[in-house]
């Protein structure tokens, strides 16, 4: 019978604190909004200070979060100020709803540059075997070259396999269009005098008095 007064005695001092604890413990939900323009602020970091409770705001800036009384909880995201919110030890009520306005607030990094060379001895390396970029002169006049070798290549195109190929398949195709009669007469044909006459004009029947010379191209590769 001692026994179980002593465990009734227990459990009674075991409700009595636990019921104590629970009505010191006060539960806020809110939203967390900016200060300028009430906009929802999403991922703030909530959290009581030296505790660990905490949690974060959603991305509607809804929180929900548990406090004592006289405990502080802060608000903290990155490009705003901390907000620090203390629990008054007056309130009477284990539910409150809260607005919480954070300010905006600018971020200064650190200056950082990032290098394509994983060491200083890759860095020397490739600083000695660096190849100076061209100039404004150097590029003109690679962009000159390469337009003199397009003039010349526009102006003289050598025949490739396809044309002549394509060059006698006509000539015989010409052959035996005319086969066993005698071919046509251009002595008549206006088409054939209006050609000779222009070619006549353009001067391609005069003697060239140099000899003919081969001639060599040189292929600059052009910029890109």
């Amino acid at each position: 019978m001692k026994y179980f007064f002593i465990i009734i005695f227990f459990l009674i001092a075991t409700y009595g604190f636990a019921q104590n604890e629970y009505n010191r413990l006060i539960e806020f939900a809110g939203i967390v909004v900016t200060a300028d323009s009430l906009r929802p602020i999403p991922f703030v970091h909530i959290f009581v200070k030296d505790s660990r409770r905490g949690t974060v705001s959603d991305i509607n800036g809804l929180f929900s979060i548990v406090g004592e009384k006289g405990q502080t909880i802060v608000f903290s995201a990155v490009g705003y100020k901390t907000v620090f919110f203390k629990i008054p030890d007056t309130l009477k009520h284990t539910f409150y709803n809260l607005i919480q306005p954070m300010i905006t607030d600018t971020i200064y990094l650190d200056k950082t540059v990032v290098y394509p060379w994983p060491s200083k001895e890759k860095f020397k390396e490739a600083f000695i075997n660096t190849v100076p970029p061209d100039d404004d002169l150097e590029r003109a006049r690679k962009n000159l070259a390469f337009m003199e070798w397009k003039d010349k290549e526009f102006n003289y195109v050598a025949r490739d396999g396809q044309s002549a190929y394509n060059q006698m398949i006509k000539e015989i195709s010409y052959k035996n269009y005319y086969a066993g009669q005698l071919p046509p007469n251009n002595l008549l044909n206006p088409f054939a005098w209006a050609a000779f006459v222009k070619a006549w004009q353009e001067g391609q029947f005069k003697r060239n008095s140099q000899p003919n010379k081969s001639q060599e191209y040189y292929y600059n590769e052009p910029l890109h």
